[in-house]
Formats: structure tokens, sequence, C-alpha cells
């Protein structure tokens, strides 16, 4: 039996190693607005989350009184408009969110597909690899240059931009691990490093059980 308090929290569907959830749980995080966490497999959807959300893809974020958001990014600004301690919407600057937001399209409608065909192309071992990666590098490039005025990408601190865009460059890096320590990655490789050894990034990656196995109940933030 749920609790008053824990009945209250809004429910995330979640995929372990998808990057959408990835950003998503990673916002969630930061905002410190904690979540029932039920993880899921793709081969056997919650008929639960397939009621609110027919689409079937994750993350689904269903509020208590039954409101459901089922984009990452929407997930994301929901979180940090209610609570934002590291400033990561740059609130001292409106211009600076329509940048970060127009850069997030172009990493989900340009980038992402591009990034899929060099994912495949490493698989597959196909005869492409080289003219897919070479097909991601204007918008790896432009990163890697914000990256040669700032710590972060869009200045000194973290940003939704460096939220978002994390668990996609950390994709793009373990396709050539190899290739992706060459010198013209550096600062970018520099900045992926930093997120991926911190605290916050191990706790968005922890591995909860499947909600169908025992319908045990997970808190995201705790």
């Amino acid at each position: 039996m749920l609790s008053t308090t824990t009945s209250a929290l809004p429910v995330l569907y979640s995929l372990q190693n998808c990057p959408y959830a990835m950003r998503a749980r990673l916002a969630l995080l930061l905002a410190q607005q904690k979540v029932q966490l039920r993880a899921i497999s793709l081969k056997d959807k919650p008929a639960e989350m397939l009621l609110v959300s027919p689409k079937g893809t994750v993350p689904v974020l269903v509020m208590s009184n039954g409101e459901v958001i089922e984009e990452s990014l929407d997930i994301m600004l929901w979180a940090l408009k209610h609570h934002d301690p590291e400033n990561l919407l740059y609130a001292h600057d409106e211009d600076k969110l329509t940048e970060m937001l127009e850069i997030i399209e172009e990493n989900d409608v340009e980038f992402k597909p591009t990034l899929e065909k060099y994912k495949r192309a490493k698989r597959y071992h196909g005869n492409d690899l080289e003219a897919c990666r070479l097909a991601c590098e204007p918008f790896i490039q432009a990163l890697e240059k914000r990256l040669t005025q700032h710590a972060f990408l869009m200045g000194a601190t973290p940003s939704l931009l460096d939220i978002a865009l994390l668990p996609f460059i950390r994709q793009f890096s373990r396709v050539n691990k190899a290739e992706f320590s060459h010198h013209r990655y550096a600062n970018l490789r520099h900045w992926l490093r930093h997120h991926l050894q911190s605290r916050l990034f191990a706790k968005a990656m922890f591995k909860y059980p499947l909600w169908l196995d025992h319908h045990e109940q997970c808190i995201l933030g705790e």
C-alpha cells in the first residue's frame, strides 16, 4: 500500500539507456523533483503506460491529477521551471533559453538520425562508416568550438543544453572510441568526462528493477 505522500508523486516510465529517458531523469534530479520511477522493457510495456500514452515510447511522466507529459524536453522544462537551483535555464538572460531550444531541436531532428546511421554502420560493419562519421561532424564540431570559449556549452556553468545533449554525445563517443580520442574532440572529450564521472550521472543511471516484475515502488531522487 503506497503512502499518501508517495502516491502523490508523479510517475515516470523510463528505459535505462534511452537517451531521451536519460536526459529526463537528469533534469528531474537537478530540479530535486521526486518521482515514482517505473523501469520498463521495450519487449513488455506496461498496459498502464500504453493506456495514458499509446505511442509506447519513453519517457512518459504522469501527474497525480492525470496530466501526461510525453516528450523528454517537456519533462525537463516542466521540472526546471518549477525549481532550478543551479540555474540551468539561464534565467538571467531570456535569449539564452531560446538559443538552447534551437540547438536541442537541431540535435533531436537532424543530428540524432545521423548518429543512428553512424551507429548502424559500426554495428553492421558498413563500408560507409567514415561517411557517416563525417555527416555527424558539423554538429559535433560546433559544440567543440563552443567549448573553446567556456567550460560548458552555454557558459561557465552547466545549462539545459548540456544536460539535453549529454546522452547523445555519450552515444557518439562510444561508436568508435579510438576515433573519439583524436585531438579534434579534445574539449568535448573533457566536457563528456566531467559529466560521466559526476555523482549526478551515477544517480541518473542507477539500474532499477523492472516495474512489471514485482510492481516495486522506486523513487528517483531519494
